[in-house]
């Protein structure tokens, strides 16, 4: 189930229950969150699940079974380095012999005379050098060659690494999930001992989001279509789904579901509060317990090499405290400086809350009150010391109230003897024991970033306050690779019916429209839907959202086999008495013709005037009708007025409408009464 974002895998385990009735279930993914895990027996009510738990084992990757893609890129680095040797060695061999020159003796007395160099030499020189220089050129120009198909094939090899599966082990480290699982039998059943159980294990991962598209095929001249809802599906989750069942889901797999806990007010007595589950009051005697260990002294320092300064003395430990009742103020405990800062509250037992409270500055205090400052106290700046009345913590009202970390039992970790005073003996929760899944987890959700296809909306903002759930009907595969992959759902019966429609005082062309009416009980998210009409591609439109039962129009461009004109005429007069009425007569005249082969339906829009002055009259005269509120698939502007016209193949019809506007003849419409 891969829900907007994240998935809910479940697995299918069939075996016999071994006698100890504890069972493995490995191949989970590197980031599974363990708190999601689940189990349950199917078919056996005589065998139930009593514990489960995610358990994390890693060892030595085998050297031998490197990884295909993992080895191949290492062959073409090294390859890749070896020919870009051999390239660094060449310009070297070509730098040496370019610098072969002839060169005069270092020092010639004045008294000899000049040496004759014959010319052959000068001559045999260049030649050596223009024809080794030629071989070395031709070589370099082929290990220049290689080394650029060498780069390639090593770019080409360490993008598909980057785009592997992330179900394939790391370089040198083998992790194994596993889900060990603890069986037990309720009823004495000696035919079902030996039978075999099947199990079923469910767990989240994220990493996993979807977006819809669709695909529509019709024929021209037909009012049915088909629309097939296909998902565009990618994950990182660290395991490849292959040939497995899909559900697809709008709703947030981490949206709290618990209900609210609401609080009861009575009227009478107060009653104590129940004490919260999972709670139990710290066992006697528990400051006793390590009191033996404490005597010990500290542990002996490691040796060291250097010069080792004196061990600084350990303060008495206080006395144990006495048993107080529940509820009463906890006793004072002396705390050392290094322990200043008051320590977590632990599982079983009720820690203070200690207050903020506002304290005034020492300097402001004595300035308020004119007492000056204390020789050999501290300075005016400095803080003042808390006293022991203000840093007594409050007592605890009722029994305390765990948090969810510390009713996490399995993550629960027993404070040691080393620990601070106040934590030995006590649970607190720890840190996680799989910090690495927690990374995994981490980049898993990185897929949420991707870049969406073109017109695709995610689930949650088409999907509104509903959520809605499409069941694949065949089973698919979806690399763990971060890319999107296309996921056939399933036909979606839809109603279609094809319309034209033109709006002639804008622009005089004709446009094919699909009227698509969704008569399922699911909506259609919004999302693009690739048209094919008469089994040839024509567009990728976006598809808007349709809610069940409604109505929706889809452009499919320009329909040049059929023709509209559009021509105008306004008059202008006078009525009434003396003339105190402007008349603006306007006549339209529109005219359609179907040059196709099969009849067509052709909607016709126009536009009159609205107005909210009293002294402003519009007179309509036309056969033109004004749109349903909520009939169309769309909403219109105030004024529309609409014609439906059925146009036989070849041919023609004319339209007129007609509209007076009655105005004060002392007044004018704004931007002139001559308009069209």
């Amino acid at each position: 189930m891969v829900y907007a974002q994240g998935a809910l895998c479940r697995r299918l385990a069939r075996g016999t229950v071994p006698p100890d009735g504890r069972l493995r279930v490995t191949g989970l993914p590197r980031s599974l969150d363990p708190g999601s895990l689940r189990a349950r027996v199917l078919g056996a009510p005589h065998v139930r699940v009593v514990e489960a738990r995610v358990e994390v084992e890693a060892e030595p990757a085998d050297p031998r079974t490197p990884h295909e893609l993992r080895g191949q890129v290492e062959r073409l680095r090294d390859r890749h380095a070896a020919v870009q040797a051999r390239r660094d060695r060449q310009l070297t061999l070509i730098g040496e012999v370019s610098g072969l020159h002839p060169a005069p003796p270092r020092a010639r007395r004045r008294e000899d005379g000049q040496r004759q160099t014959p010319v052959e030499a000068w001559l045999e020189l260049a030649g050596f050098v223009d024809g080794r220089l030629a071989a070395l050129q031709t070589r370099l120009a082929e290990l220049e060659g290689e080394l650029l198909r060498a780069g390639h094939e090593l770019a080409v090899a360490e993008d598909r690494l980057a785009r592997a599966s992330g179900d394939a082990p790391q370089a040198h480290v083998d992790t194994t999930v596993s889900a060990v699982l603890t069986l037990a039998r309720t009823g004495a059943a000696g035919d079902e001992a030996d039978a075999d159980v099947e199990l079923e294990v469910e767990y989240g991962v994220p990493g996993a989001v979807w977006v819809p598209a669709y695909r529509l095929a019709h024929r021209q001249g037909d009012d049915t279509g088909r629309l097939v809802l296909r998902a565009s599906v990618t994950q990182r989750t660290g395991e490849d789904w292959n040939g497995v069942r899909i559900a697809l889901a709008t709703s947030d797999l981490r949206r709290r579901t618990d209900l609210p806990r609401l609080h009861s007010v009575r009227i009478g007595r107060r009653q104590p509060p129940p004490a919260p589950s999972g709670w139990r009051e710290p066992p006697a005697g528990l400051a006793d317990l390590f009191t033996g260990y404490a005597a010990a002294g500290p542990r002996p320092a490691p040796p060291a090499t250097g010069p080792v300064a004196p061990p600084a003395p350990v303060p008495p430990l206080p006395p144990p405290p006495m048993p107080q009742p529940y509820g009463a103020p906890p006793p004072a405990m002396p705390a050392p400086a290094a322990l200043a800062a008051p320590a977590p509250p632990g599982f079983g037992g009720g820690a203070p809350e200690f207050a903020p409270q506002a304290t005034p500055r020492p300097a402001a205090r004595r300035a308020r009150t004119g007492v000056p400052a204390a020789p050999g106290g501290p300075p005016p700046g400095a803080p003042a010391a808390p006293s022991p009345a203000a840093a007594a913590p409050p007592a605890p009202v009722g029994p305390p109230r765990p948090s969810g970390a510390e009713l996490d039992y399995s993550a629960l970790v027993l404070a040691g003897p080393d620990d601070q005073a106040a934590r030995r003996g006590r649970l607190f929760p720890g840190a996680p024991s799989d910090p690495a899944g927690a990374e995994q987890r981490r980049r898993a959700e990185a897929v949420a970033a991707l870049p969406l296809p073109g017109h695709a909306v995610r689930p949650r903002e088409s999907a509104g306050s509903f959520d809605h759930r499409f069941d694949a009907a065949a089973r698919a595969d979806v690399p763990s690779d971060g890319t999107w992959h296309t996921v056939t759902v399933g036909e979606v019966p839809l109603g279609l019916r094809t319309e034209y429609l033109c709006v002639p005082s804008v622009e005089q062309t004709v446009y094919a429209t699909l009227v698509l009416s969704n008569a399922t009980g699911q909506a259609l998210l919004a999302g693009p839907v690739e048209v094919t009409v008469d089994d040839e591609f024509l567009l990728t439109a976006a598809l808007p959202t349709l809610a069940p039962g409604a109505v929706s129009r889809l452009g499919l461009g320009p329909a040049e086999g059929v023709r509209v004109t559009r021509r105008t005429h306004l008059h202008e007069s006078t009525a009434g008495l003396r003339g105190g009425t402007t008349v603006l007569d306007h006549r339209v005249h529109v005219e359609l013709a179907n040059r196709l082969s099969r009849p067509v339906t052709v909607e016709v829009r126009e536009r009159v005037p609205v107005t909210s002055d009293a002294d402003v009259r519009i007179e309509e005269r036309a056969d033109w009708t004004a749109p349903e509120a909520g009939a169309g698939p769309e909403d219109h502007a105030p004024g529309t007025r609409i014609w439906r016209v059925e146009l036989p193949a070849g041919g023609a019809t004319a339209l007129d409408g007609r509209f007076e506007i009655r105005i004060p003849a002392a007044k004018a419409l704004v931007g002139g009464n001559r308009r069209s």
